[in-house]
């Protein structure tokens, strides 16, 4: 296995419909780019051995659970990860069956990039225009409205459309349609076969009519959520109260979390919201120790300069920030329930580190799939449904737009009497 030090991850999922060759190009990519270990290659090898001459089962690397193998489908995400002596890397292999959208959101809320399969052998070429498959359509949405930053399509399993170009071409064109539509920016193609290694992790000679990247280089290359955050204003939602008081001439409070976005230092003012109080960070101390300054994605312990009543919930920001807490929230949803969204229902809404009463005032639209229109007037949203809704809160939220702010402007919400999670959702509008 390559060894790498001091590499940024990059986070990538993979994306599409049932047995596009997710987990096998997953595995197969780990294969050819030498980063399994010798048990695991011997496990694969025998595995095929066994099974009559067959080829390798790639995707038995990534479903990990025994349903999965079984069916042949991926149901949880299952995470991996492998170096290259350019780059580390985290993979999100996130199912594809239409019943397991709630996970393929899950895995793509972090991703920097996605790549997003499509078995070439399931469309019909013969058709006038080429028509892709409802669930790439969906998980294409789904990346749209997380703003995933980059997206690779694999069209996969070239070898049995005997490598044609031109077929490529118009699924590359298909897709191109679906993404104007979409707002999908950043989009990059290439013709692979997962099973035989086209041009994953080495150019393929079965194609040379493609003149551009495989797969495992483009990765290389991407630049980085954490790369592309800079300048972030500061956001730090407060998780833990640290209170020592059992010797008054050593009072400690201290308030614990991770730095979402931006930057703070020593002596930098700060406002609490959402009840607007005002401090000074009059110390910053991490797992190894105190420091002047604190920076995204770290866990720290902050200390003020004055005692306020702070608790788990409440949001640090510069002093001049313009956020301003709000009970009504203009958002975008995907609905996971099998029960469809009730507007007369009352929902828990779960937003950073606090949880709120919420309820749906307005269903403004839902997403057809198929034709990509947004459909008005009605009154429930079903499982698997994208839907754009207003929601008034019990109470005000230090909450931001999506766009500036993916841990801000993001939410899940709760069912009050199951407490299962019922939908995921981003902020699009913000009414203070």
């Amino acid at each position: 296995m390559y060894m790498t030090t001091k590499l940024t991850p990059l986070r990538f999922i993979t994306a599409g419909s049932v047995d596009d060759g997710k987990s096998t190009l997953i595995g197969r990519l780990l294969y050819d780019s030498k980063a399994l270990l010798t048990d695991q290659i011997d496990l694969l090898q025998n595995k095929g051995s066994k099974n009559s001459g067959q080829a390798i089962d790639f995707s038995r690397l990534t479903d990990g659970l025994e349903a999965e193998r079984e069916q042949g489908i991926t149901i949880d995400v299952a995470y991996r990860y492998f170096s290259t002596p350019k780059r580390k890397f985290i993979i999100a292999d996130t199912p594809g069956h239409e019943q397991y959208t709630r996970n393929m959101v899950t895995g793509a809320s972090t991703a920097t990039a996605a790549v997003v399969l499509i078995d070439a052998s399931q469309l019909n070429f013969a058709a006038e225009e080429l028509q892709l498959l409802a669930q790439t359509k969906r998980h294409s949405a789904i990346l749209r409205l997380l703003n995933c930053p980059h997206i690779i399509v694999a069209v996969n399993k070239m070898d049995l459309l005997d490598y044609s170009r031109e077929k490529f071409e118009r699924i590359c064109t298909a897709y191109q349609a679906l993404a104007e539509q979409l707002g999908l920016r950043n989009l990059r193609f290439v013709p692979v076969s997962a099973l035989l290694g086209d041009n994953l992790v080495y150019s393929s000679e079965s194609m040379p009519w493609y003149q551009g990247e495989p797969l495992l280089s483009i990765l290389e290359n991407l630049p980085t959520k954490e790369q592309q955050r800079k300048g972030e204003a500061f956001f730090f939602p407060v998780q833990y109260v640290i209170r020592q008081d059992a010797d008054k001439q050593n009072d400690f409070r201290g308030y614990q979390g991770r730095v979402e976005a931006g930057e703070i230092r020593v002596g930098d003012k700060i406002r609490i919201e959402p009840s607007a109080q005002q401090a000074e960070i009059r110390e910053i101390i991490h797992p190894k120790g105190a420091s002047d300054s604190a920076k995204t994605d770290q866990v720290i312990t902050l200390c003020l300069d004055k005692d306020i009543d702070i608790s788990r919930g409440d949001v640090f920001v510069a002093q001049d920030s313009p956020l301003v807490p709000t009970q009504a929230l203009a958002a975008t949803l995907c609905w996971f329930d099998q029960r469809p969204l009730n507007p007369a229902r009352k929902y828990l809404l779960k937003h950073t580190t606090k949880t709120v009463f919420a309820r749906i005032k307005h269903i403004a639209s839902v997403l057809d799939v198929e034709t990509l229109s947004q459909s008005s007037g009605r009154e429930q949203v079903a499982v698997n449904d994208i839907a754009r809704i207003n929601l008034v809160l019990q109470q005000p939220i230090a909450a931001t737009l999506y766009e500036d702010n993916a841990v801000g402007g993001s939410f899940i919400l709760i069912d009050e009497a199951t407490y299962h999670t019922v939908a995921a959702g981003i902020i699009t509008g913000l009414d203070s």
